[in-house]
């Protein structure tokens, strides 16, 4: 039998491809942290530090003065929710299936026209509201007919028609939901909401 020698340069050749192999499957190694070097000056044993400057005073905030109340009356700083609540604006109230304003009721409608000259950028809502009785779509109708007296009493004393709207809500919010005279008296109004100023 004969056998095959094999040249010495197979042999290298051999083991570089072995070698070769064995690198391209072996696990990559996690690269190694080199030391940084220190800054120039701080060779050799540790030097005392200064301490921090201490931080610089912070300059205290000027106390600003409240603005000044409003003068006894004046309603123009406040916002709608607290001219709302404390309106100068007062209500009309109307007798039982009525929307004609009588004497009491031109008398808030007087001042009511007041305010409105004297605040001469507010826009108002006069809603009409009846009590419970009677249905639905009377007291819408009945409601709008109380507002639209309440604001053609304001125009014929001058007031600005173009400031003025009108909604009927009839029975559906009443100022006092018992079931009595006393209520329905108060549920029967043309009741004023600044809408805008």
């Amino acid at each position: 039998m004969h056998t095959r020698q094999f040249a010495p340069t197979s042999l290298v050749v051999l083991t570089v491809l072995m070698a070769a192999w064995l690198g391209a499957c072996a696990k990559p190694q996690p690269p190694v942290a080199r030391p940084t070097p220190s800054p120039p000056g701080t060779a050799g044993p540790a030097q005392p530090t200064r301490p921090p400057a201490p931080p610089e005073p912070v300059a205290e905030p000027v106390p600003v003065p409240p603005e000044p109340l409003p003068a006894e009356g004046d309603l123009s700083g406040r916002n709608l929710d607290e001219l709302n609540r404390d309106s100068p604006l007062q209500p009309v109230f109307f007798g039982y299936d009525s929307s004609e304003v009588d004497a009491t009721g031109r008398a808030a409608l007087d001042v009511n026209a007041q305010a409105l000259r004297r605040y001469s950028t507010w826009v108002i809502t006069i809603e009409g509201h009846c009590d419970e009785r009677g249905t639905a779509e009377y007291n819408l109708a009945l409601g709008e007919r109380r507002a639209l007296s309440a604001r053609n009493y304001l125009v014929s004393v001058g007031g600005p028609a173009d400031r003025l709207r009108i909604v009927s809500y009839g029975k559906e919010f009443p100022f006092d939901p018992a079931h009595t005279e006393e209520a329905w008296a108060k549920n029967r109004r043309a009741h004023f909401v600044i809408t805008a100023k």
